[in-house]
């Protein structure tokens, strides 16, 4: 009787995801779908609603597990969060050129992977991975240290480079056949747009990070805090506040963020507990949180920071400020800040 074979599918979200799917199934493998997530990868939000039949723990599911789904794969998003920040603040291997975990996020995912394969009975795991791809992650010896290190070993397939990597056992127990693998490598993308003009896959994602821990200015926001807190004590609240408005550090004792615009402004909102909040009275103005300690001369300092982002202060009048802060409220006028006096505060 003929094995029938069956794995789980790490996808990410992107155009590599997707076709090393189609790669898999093509070969006759069942194949449940799984998208491990945090708050740092781009793409879709985690919800407190269960009004998703299929993924009761979010509102929607991004376009490569529709794609999935569609196929007739089982579908599940995984939420890592508990689980990420304590990597994040102590991984093993390091950070790529920003903040980015990458080698010790992929261990986690993986050994997630590896959980459900053995415990719901899965013969592998394959991923849309690309040899030389990702230089902090996707090199051979960081591949080869991943599966290592997640307990897959051979068990790790990856479709789209399998064919310039040693044969896995997907491959030498004839789960797979080796020779409809493919044998992409590098940063191009031509291989895989061409693969999926043959599959008629005409809608996919342009090529990003996918995961904000990667870009230069929410790493030097995280650098900051990091330099001025406690790691251990922060929590996602903190994270996901960094994403959110221009962020000033004028000394240790006092950061300031500002509100762009009136979604920004909207959304500081949820951060003003324990926090002393700014706003011009009469005119037009961003909204200001301070850091829980802020002192009267440090609000002092974030008043003039948000008149400097006033018309009226740029003009060089005062404006009245409303400083709240845990029910109670102050009024007090400030001259702004000149742009050269606060521009090495500036978080970029």
């Amino acid at each position: 009787m003929t094995k029938k074979v069956s794995a789980v599918g790490l996808l990410s979200g992107g155009l590599d995801s997707i076709l090393a799917l189609r790669v898999i199934l093509d070969q006759g493998v069942t194949v449940k779908a799984i998208n491990c997530w945090t708050p740092f990868f781009t793409g879709f939000p985690a919800a407190d609603t269960d009004s998703d039949p299929v993924q009761p723990n979010f509102k929607a599911l991004p376009n490569v597990l529709i794609y999935a789904r569609n196929l007739g794969c089982e579908v599940e998003v995984i939420d890592l969060s508990d689980v990420y920040l304590q990597m994040l603040h102590n991984p093993n291997y390091g950070y790529g050129r920003n903040v980015n975990p990458c080698i010790d996020c992929h261990i986690l995912m993986f050994r997630t992977a590896r959980r459900i394969m053995e415990s719901e009975s899965y013969d592998f795991v394959f991923t849309g991975e690309v040899l030389g791809q990702r230089p902090k992650s996707q090199g051979r010896q960081e591949l080869n240290l991943i599966a290592r290190k997640s307990g897959l070993e051979d068990r790790i397939l990856r479709p789209l480079s399998a064919g310039i990597l040693p044969p896995t056992l997907p491959e030498t127990e004839g789960w797979v056949d080796r020779n409809r693998l493919q044998s992409f490598r590098g940063r191009t993308r031509k291989p895989q747009m061409a693969l999926a003009e043959q599959y008629g896959i005409t809608e996919y994602p342009t090529p990003a990070g996918g995961c904000i821990l990667t870009e230069p200015s929410y790493g030097n926001k995280v650098r900051d805090i990091w330099k001025y807190s406690d790691k251990e004590k922060l929590s996602w609240e903190d994270y996901n506040l960094l994403r959110i408005g221009r962020h000033l550090r004028v000394n240790s004792g006092l950061k300031v963020v500002v509100g762009r615009h009136e979604a920004e402004n909207n959304l500081l909102e949820s951060y003003v507990s324990g926090r002393t909040r700014i706003e011009p009275t009469e005119v037009p103005g961003p909204v200001v949180i301070t850091d829980e300690s802020a002192d009267p001369d440090q609000e002092l300092v974030a008043a003039r920071i948000c008149a400097r982002y006033c018309k009226a202060g740029r003009e060089g009048g005062e404006v009245e400020m409303r400083l709240d802060r845990d029910g109670a409220s102050k009024l007090i006028s400030v001259k702004a800040f000149k742009p050269e006096e606060i521009v090495d505060w500036l978080i970029r």
